[in-house]
């Protein structure tokens, strides 16, 4: 019997199960794990069928989106953040090959080779899916491990700007195939992270912080204090938020993410120039009771934006460490009331709802506000990630799922609003 049989036959006759409901959580049962486990199947055919493969060695790996629960922008300040890995994730079937190079297929694009005769940056690579396999692997190869070539298909339900970082979500599958084919597995889910956001930042010239790639890599709810950025402090929220009678959706406001990189460098350049004012470089150095002393002053020295965008800081740095003692304690109530703070924060104070630079252009207030209206009062509505476009995040409470998802639907079109799950674990191969 072939690998490719065999791997088909262990997930029809339910091998894998126990491995996909730990994956995804107690939720998973019934429709969805057939759902999973037929998607599973279809990964692993493809991966057969595009690459003429039915050898032994090939295994099942995943990595998950993720969302941000607190700490809008104040990773970059060295602050606190709450984020989580979802249900939403990339699912690649993987083997090594004979050849030194690796072979990536993601389902929907053109396929993508990365010879690993030389693995330096590459200028013409910036910004490409390419850039991130040699970049990871570069990575891995720097912390003194051997590495060989291997053959992968990819199958994403990371939505693209969405949010839930599909950058970070590829980064942390690549990462996890190398780490389980060349390194027996011996780096751990934050040094993974660590090498995607070298390979996004030096390879794909994208200068992100570390919150994406740890929500991708160590899956559930985790709280991280980036006082020192490159060994950032986390800590593992244990919630059961499928017991919580709220549901996690996601909209898409069907807002474009073109030409706004300048209204995202100047929130980390803002919050910077108010920090120099004291002499430091970040926020997360300057004492909160000395910032408010000097906010007469700040507001010539740095504009009124500047001064709100700090005050936003202080704020969401906060919120984001109670809102996790909020799930550490099972107080589900007191933490919605703190995501709903930290949105209205975002919304006053740091001002990343909509773009100054086409202000006919308001999906995000125009999808918070009917949201609102929606919602009556119960659960809690914020801007999610970067903003100015993109999404926002709800937490729906079950009864009224459907009167929120058809109103977003009506509002910005059909299939807008995502329902998912906080997924316990983060990017791993399936049965390990």
């Amino acid at each position: 019997m072939s690998s490719q049989s065999r791997l088909s036959a262990a997930l029809r006759a339910g091998a894998y199960d126990s491995a996909l409901t730990e994956l995804n959580g107690s939720w998973m049962t019934g429709d969805a794990l057939a759902g999973l486990r037929a998607r599973a199947e279809r990964v692993t055919g493809e991966f057969c069928d595009r690459f003429s493969r039915q050898d032994s060695g090939m295994a099942l790996f995943s990595a998950p989106g993720r969302t941000e629960l607190g700490g809008n922008h104040t990773d970059h300040q060295h602050g606190h953040v709450l984020c989580a890995s979802v249900d939403m994730d990339m699912l690649a079937c993987a083997a090594p090959n004979s050849a030194s190079e690796i072979r990536v297929i993601s389902e929907g694009y053109p396929a993508v080779t990365v010879k690993l005769d030389s693995l330096e940056p590459v200028d013409g690579e910036k910004g490409t899916t390419c850039a991130l396999v040699r970049g990871v692997a570069a990575g891995i190869r720097a912390r003194g491990y051997r590495i060989s070539g291997f053959d992968a298909f990819v199958s994403s339900e990371v939505l693209s700007g969405s949010g839930l970082s599909s950058s970070a979500a590829f980064e942390i599958l690549i990462g996890n195939i190398l780490n389980r084919f060349f390194c027996r597995g011996e780096l751990d889910s934050v040094e993974l992270a660590k090498l995607g956001q070298q390979a996004e930042n030096v390879y794909f010239g994208k200068p992100c912080g570390l919150m994406d790639q740890l929500g991708a890599s160590v899956g559930g709810a985790i709280a991280v204090d980036f006082a020192v950025p490159d060994a950032p402090a986390v800590e593992q929220i244990h919630f059961d938020f499928a017991a919580s009678g709220h549901v996690l959706c996601i909209v898409d406001t069907a807002s474009d993410h073109a030409d706004l990189t300048e209204d995202y460098a100047q929130i980390p350049r803002e919050m910077s120039a108010v920090a120099a004012y004291f002499g430091k470089t970040v926020l997360r150095e300057v004492d909160e009771s000395l910032f408010r002393g000097e906010i007469p002053a700040l507001r010539r020295s740095c504009g009124d934006r500047a001064v709100l965008r700090a005050l936003h800081y202080y704020h969401d740095d906060h919120a984001a460490r109670a809102e996790a003692e909020a799930l550490a304690q099972g107080d589900f109530e007191g933490f919605l009331k703190l995501v709903n703070a930290s949105g209205l924060s975002s919304e006053l104070c740091l001002q990343n709802a909509w773009s100054p630079a086409n202000p006919r252009q308001q999906s995000v207030p125009m999808a918070l506000a009917f949201g609102r209206e929606l919602l009556e009062g119960s659960g809690a509505i914020r801007v999610h990630g970067g903003g100015f476009a993109g999404t926002i995040q709800a937490f729906v409470p079950q009864e009224r799922l459907e009167i929120f998802r058809t109103g977003m639907e009506q509002l910005l079109g059909a299939g807008r609003c995502h329902v998912l799950h906080i997924r316990p674990r983060g990017g791993c191969m399936l049965g390990i």
